[in-house]
Formats: C-alpha cells, sequence, structure tokens
C-alpha cells in the first residue's frame, strides 16, 4: 500500500515539474516564437485589433500579398533602410568593447587576486559601486568632453564609454576566476624560469579559458543590446542595431514602419541564440568554476 502512494506522488510530482517545465517555456519563448512568425506578416494582420488569429492565418497579408507570407518587412529594413549598416556597426562596437574589456580585466582581475595590499578589495568595492548605477547617469558626465573635442557620435568614443562602463564587471568576474587558481602554478611556472607575465601568458590563462569566455560573452551582450549608451552617444548614421529598431517605430513627428522593426528584432535575436548554443559548454564550465573557490 506504501509502495502504491509513493508511486501515486512520483507520478504526481512528475507531472507537475513536467508542466511548470513546459509552462515556463511557453512564457519565456512564446513571445519570440510569436515575434517570429509575425515577422513574415503584415501590420494589419500582426496588430489586427479585431482579431488575433490573423496573425496565425495571414488574412490581410494573403489579400496584399497575393500570400499567407511575405518578407517585406525584412526587405524594408534590410534593403530600403539599410539596416546592415547598423549591424555592421554593432559588430565594430561589439569587437572593441570585449578586445579592450577582456584584455584589461585579464590583466586587472590577475594583479588584484595576486595582490596581497589592502587597497584591491577597496578598488573592487569602488568598481562595483560605479558598476551599479545606471548607464545613463555615468553617459551625461561624457557628453560635454566629447561635445567639446567634436568627437560626439563616433563608434569610438561609444566604445570608450561602453568599456568603462564594463570594466568593473569584467574585473569582478575574473578576479574570482584567478582567485580559484592555486597561486603554486605562477610560482612554479617562475622557478623553471618564466617571468611573471609569461607565467600568466602559458600557464594561468589556459586554466581559465572558460572563465574568459564566460566574461566575453557577457561583456558581447553588455554591448549588444545597450540603448541608453549608443542611442544618446551615438549620430544617426552611426546608430547600432538596438536604437535603429527603435526609430523604426517613428516619433510623435514621424511615422515609422512598425514591421521593419519586428523584422530587425528577429535579425538581432537569431545571433544571439546560435552564440548561446555554440557556447554553452564553456559558459557553463566558466560559472561553474566561477562559484567554487578552493
Amino acid at each position: 500500500m506504501s509502495t502504491s502512494v509513493a508511486d501515486r506522488r512520483s507520478k504526481g510530482l512528475i507531472w507537475f515539474t513536467t508542466s511548470f517545465v513546459v509552462l515556463w517555456i511557453f512564457i519565456a519563448a512564446g513571445p519570440f516564437l510569436w515575434t517570429l512568425w509575425g515577422s513574415f506578416k503584415v501590420q494589419p494582420d500582426f496588430f489586427s485589433k479585431t482579431d488575433w488569429r490573423n496573425a496565425l492565418y495571414g488574412v490581410m497579408t494573403t489579400v496584399q500579398t497575393g500570400s499567407a507570407f511575405t518578407g517585406d518587412g525584412y526587405y524594408g529594413a534590410w534593403v530600403e533602410q539599410e539596416f546592415w549598416r547598423n549591424t555592421i556597426n554593432t559588430g565594430i562596437v561589439v569587437f572593441f568593447t570585449v578586445v579592450i574589456s577582456l584584455t584589461l580585466g585579464t590583466l586587472g582581475g590577475y594583479a588584484l587576486a595576486r595582490s596581497g595590499f589592502r587597497y584591491a578589495f577597496w578598488l573592487l568595492m569602488a568598481g562595483l559601486v560605479f558598476r551599479a548605477m545606471p548607464h545613463i547617469t555615468l553617459v551625461s558626465g561624457y557628453l560635454l568632453p566629447f561635445f567639446e573635442w567634436n568627437v560626439w557620435g563616433k563608434l569610438s568614443t561609444t566604445i570608450i564609454v561602453l568599456v568603462a562602463i564594463n570594466q568593473p564587471f569584467t574585473l569582478w568576474m575574473l578576479h574570482s576566476f584567478f582567485l580559484n587558481i592555486p597561486k603554486d602554478m605562477d610560482e612554479s611556472a617562475m622557478v623553471d624560469g618564466c617571468t611573471r607575465f609569461q607565467a600568466f601568458r602559458y600557464v594561468i590563462i589556459p586554466v581559465m579559458w572558460p572563465g574568459v569566455i564566460t566574461t566575453g560573452l557577457f561583456s558581447f551582450l553588455l554591448a549588444y543590446n545597450d540603448f541608453a549608451v549608443t542611442a544618446v552617444l551615438l549620430s544617426s548614421e552611426n546608430q547600432t542595431m538596438v536604437p535603429r529598431i527603435n526609430s523604426f517605430l517613428g516619433t510623435v513627428r514621424e511615422t515609422g514602419d512598425v514591421m521593419f522593426a519586428v523584422a530587425a528584432v528577429v535579425s538581432a535575436m537569431i545571433p544571439l541564440f546560435f552564440l548561446v548554443l555554440f557556447f554553452q559548454r564553456q559558459i557553463v564550465s566558466g560559472l561553474t568554476a566561477g562559484a567554487v573557490k578552493g
């Protein structure tokens, strides 16, 4: 009798957990799948006020284009509005932000992790306070010198600001990874004739490579998804993808095209999906290594 009760409880628990996971996946992935589907429709279908099922069947899309699916949104965004230029700008900003942040973060994190001085702790605390501040409050301090030096609106100045905002995070992340690597490895390498930098480069970095990839991915996401910094500091011709998508929506003075924005959103999200899918093992390994100390 007790065995049957335990079996019923086990089946009930399995049913509950399965239902919860399915519900969670639906809530998390549902909006993106709906946006992906709607990006191949026309606006009267995707934003139909009479019947939401028009977006499923493409009633007005069939009337306007002769087919239940259309790529007009993608053509308008990528060809007519030259969204590919914004993609290139995003690639430039992301590449240099990640490279500079990781270079400074690995050197700084290693130095702070191996430092025996009290100031290392206070530097990290100051960085944490700086990182916790809203980005827009930090951007305002850069506006005056950028205008005075006539460098506002350029990609290079935006990269500088994003690196400054991202650097405390990379220092904290990489500092925690370096703490998990025994100092004996550095000392053994230096006993064998390596300099401090050679020990860092040839011995320490290969060991903590998953941590570098994990930190690099988070730096990538910061630069890729940023809106506040890029919207304020970049001119219209140098916009990255996120502020450009916002401009597709239009303003009170200028009518936009929502379907261009929907197609651009899908285009911007697909690379993130494959990036995380490709680096999933390194991300999990890096986060696990950073979570356990010793």
